[in-house]
Order: C-alpha cells, then sequence, then structure tokens
C-alpha cells in the first residue's frame, strides 16, 4: 500500500506544486486532503505556467486520478473557473473527482470573513478572505452544508433554510451588515451544478480500494507545517491541519496506509503575512532571495518575507509529521551568495532550547544560532545530476541531511519540471 504524503515543511509556498506535478507520472492517484482555495500551487511546464488554487496539482502531468478529498472546503464558483481554465489549455479534467463529504463555501462565509478580519484591526492575521476559516468554522458547529447536500436539491433547500437564519443574526446584528435571502443563495449555488455530477462521490471508497490494490497514492497537503492549526505559529496559521495527520482524516483512509512523507523544504525561508520570523533578513541579502525567488504570493500577490534557511522549523516539522524524506527547492536562488547561512538551533534569554517554542512571544525573542557555509557563486539552473552541482552546493545539500537525520532525495534548481535532480525514488 504505497500512500505517500507531500507537504511543506516551512510556512507554506515551498514548491509543492512542482513536486506533485514531477511526481505525478508514477502515480496513480493524487489527493488533495485539506485547505481550499487559499492555497496556490504553480506548475511550470515546458515553460508554460499553471497556477491552481483547489485542484490537485498533479492533473497536469500523467494520467492520475486527482482527487478533491473530504478534508478540503470547496468554492463550486472557484472550481468551475479552475476546470475552465485547464480545459481552455487542453488538459483533462475528467479524472477529477470530488468528495461528497466537502463542505461547501457560502456566500454568507465569504462576506463573514471580510468582516470578521475587519473587526480585529490591528490583530488581523492576513486572511485570502475567501470564507475558508468560517466555513471551517460552521463545520465544527456542525451547521455546515456539503457537496452531497448540494446534489440533493430538496435536503440542499431544507438544509439551508435551517441554516440561513443563523448566519443572518450573527451577520445583521454583529456586523451589521446584509441578510441573505435563500432564494437568492438557492439560485447562487445551484444554477450551474451539471459539471459536478460525474465528479463527486465516495472517495474514501475509491482511495480505499486503490491502496488494496496496490496503487501509487498521493496526498498533496496545502500550505506548510507552521500554517497548522493545532501545531503552527498560531494563530497565525490556517484553518486545518496540513501535516502528515491531517491526510488520513482528510482523505478518509487509515494510517498505516501512508508509509512515506516527503517534506518539501526551500533552500532558504519565506513567510508571508504577520508573525515572528526569527532568520527574517531585512536587508539587501533579504531582497536578494526575493527578487531572485520571485517571492510574491500565487493567490494573493503579497510579497513574501525572506530569510536564511531555519533547521530548527524544518526538524519540527520532521517531527510532527515523520517525515522519511525532503526534497530541496529553489537551490539556484543561492547561486550568487558568497556565504550562507544555516540556523541550526535557537537560545531564548541566552539559553539553547531543544524544542519550538509554542509561545509567539518566546518565537519573537529567540536569537538563531548560525552555520556559515561558503557560496558556490555559480549558474546551477543547468545541473541535472547531483554531481553536476559546485562542490559548495553539494556539501550545501550535505549539510542539511545531516542536520535533519533524514535524506534530501530531490533537488529543484529551477521552476521547470525539467529542473530537477532525483538523487533516489521516491515513492
Amino acid at each position: 500500500m504505497p500512500g505517500l504524503v507531500l507537504l511543506g515543511s516551512q510556512w507554506g509556498d515551498e514548491g509543492k506544486g512542482k513536486v506533485t506535478d514531477y511526481l505525478a507520472e508514477e502515480a496513480d492517484l493524487v489527493v488533495r486532503y485539506q485547505g481550499g482555495n487559499n492555497a496556490g500551487h504553480t506548475v511550470v511546464v515546458n515553460g508554460e505556467e499553471f497556477k491552481l488554487r483547489l485542484i490537485p496539482s498533479g492533473i497536469i502531468n500523467g494520467n492520475a486520478t486527482c482527487v478533491i478529498g473530504n478534508g478540503v472546503v470547496v468554492d463550486i464558483h472557484v472550481l468551475r473557473r479552475e476546470l475552465d481554465y485547464l480545459k481552455e489549455r487542453n488538459v483533462d479534467v475528467s479524472r477529477l473527482r470530488i468528495s461528497d463529504r466537502c463542505h461547501l463555501i457560502m456566500p454568507y462565509h465569504i462576506l463573514q470573513d471580510e468582516c470578521e478580519e475587519k473587526a480585529k484591526g490591528n490583530l488581523k492575521i492576513g486572511t485570502t478572505k475567501n470564507g475558508i476559516g468560517p466555513c471551517y468554522m460552521d463545520k465544527c458547529a456542525r451547521i455546515g452544508l456539503r457537496m452531497g447536500d448540494l446534489l440533493d436539491p430538496d435536503r440542499f433547500k431544507s438544509r439551508l433554510e435551517e441554516v440561513l437564519p443563523i448566519k443572518n443574526n450573527l451577520l445583521s446584528k454583529l456586523y451589521g451588515e446584509k441578510t441573505f435571502e435563500v432564494d437568492e443563495v438557492l439560485r447562487e449555488m445551484t444554477e450551474d451544478t451539471a459539471f459536478l455530477k460525474d465528479m463527486v462521490c465516495d472517495t474514501s471508497w475509491l482511495l480505499h480500494e486503490a491502496l488494496t490494490a496496490g496503487k501509487k497514492v498521493m496526498f498533496e497537503g496545502a500550505q506548510g507545517t507552521l500554517l497548522d492549526l493545532d501545531h503552527g505559529t498560531y494563530p497565525y496559521v490556517t484553518s486545518s491541519n496540513p501535516i502528515s495527520g491531517g491526510a488520513a482524516v482528510g482523505a478518509g483512509v487509515a494510517p498505516w496506509q501512508i508509509q512515506n512523507v516527503l517534506g518539501i523544504v526551500k533552500a532558504y525561508t519565506t513567510r508571508v503575512g504577520a508573525g515572528p520570523f526569527p532568520t527574517e533578513l531585512e536587508d539587501d541579502m533579504g531582497q536578494l532571495l526575493q527578487e531572485r525567488g520571485h517571492e510574491f504570493g500565487t493567490v494573493t500577490g503579497r510579497t513574501r518575507r525572506c530569510g536564511w534557511l531555519d533547521m530548527a522549523v524544518v526538524n519540527y516539522a520532521i517531527r510532527l509529521s515523520g517525515m522519511t524524506a525532503l526534497a530541496l527547492m529553489k537551490l539556484d536562488v543561492l547561486d550568487s551568495c558568497e556565504t550562507i547561512q544555516i540556523a541550526t538551533g535557537y537560545k531564548l534569554d541566552g539559553q539553547v532550547i531543544d524544542h519550538f517554542p509554542a509561545s509567539l512571544d518566546d518565537l519573537e525573542r529567540v536569537e538563531p544560532i548560525y552555520e556559515s557555509l561558503p557560496g558556490w557563486q555559480e549558474d546551477t539552473s543547468a545541473c541535472r545530476r547531483f554531481e553536476d552541482l559546485p562542490k559548495a552546493a553539494q556539501d550545501y545539500v550535505n549539510r542539511i541531511e545531516a542536520l535533519a537525520g533524514i535524506p534530501v532525495k530531490i533537488v529543484a534548481v529551477g521552476p521547470g519540471r525539467e529542473e530537477t535532480i532525483v538523487r533516489d525514488a521516491i515513492f
């Protein structure tokens, strides 16, 4: 049962889309298991760029069946636009399957997201305002509507009539906003659902049959470990669980059916939005990384903060998800650096600590313990074997392996599918 989880080891934006696309050629199924259209995955094929927000990145490459698992929240309008976008670019989307247990992002969720972020003032966390958080809130409050409801018109209307007064009460009395009419929401949500007919099914059963038959199943996480709702830098986190444990729940498979976990690590560190960032570089080097790495959000377009690679973060992610290997992305961005630094750990109040702090106050105060390595100052983008890399670049990768305690099996030296060095089998 070769189940593989692929997830981010930092604050997201590590390059998961590229690796998913690359490995999809080997996979029989590719599964998104959490998040929603707040994710942004970019895939470059033969110089052509594809930007995805909801559909698994594996849809671009190979013949894999792509699955949106029950742990994902779905905006059907975004889904329809993304399907049309892919069809226009001659991508076969008939291979997509969607769990009937996916919760739906409703029009009132988007308005609620905007209202809540505005009401927080200086405490806002920088959400994408796509209704993701409020949708997960309703899921926990047991007043959510699901994909299976949408395909049963009578049940959907009945559930909406129960839920809408609760949402209208919140929006009107707390935020002074407009209320929604049942007929209005019904029209918006059901005017074009024919495209869903052959896609929606019990994906948990689909995955069970595939894994039992020995097929290769890849579980694709969105966001990153440090944005995990439980284990990330709370409250600057997402509304779901990107770590490997979230894959079993969000896809509906048993934990023992997942044998390997591939952590995606950028060769430096980036973060979008507010929150502590121990290795952040607010100088010319930070700007260089930003410019060479094209560090702007796929979904939001926001500039990403940049800093040196933080192995305290990566090792925390390895421990949480039981990672068995790493994929190192954007090594080429460091090509012009004369000296490169790696944070190997932290000091807090002058004392070395062996854990990743839960307290943001503590994380704001930690001092990274840096180790300096020589740069290579050579172009690596044409390298296709590990042995082709400059010696200093090989040493950098080897040092990351030593600090992580697990192998770096993939090294990326550019955004294209072909700009990838594979050192060992992943599945």
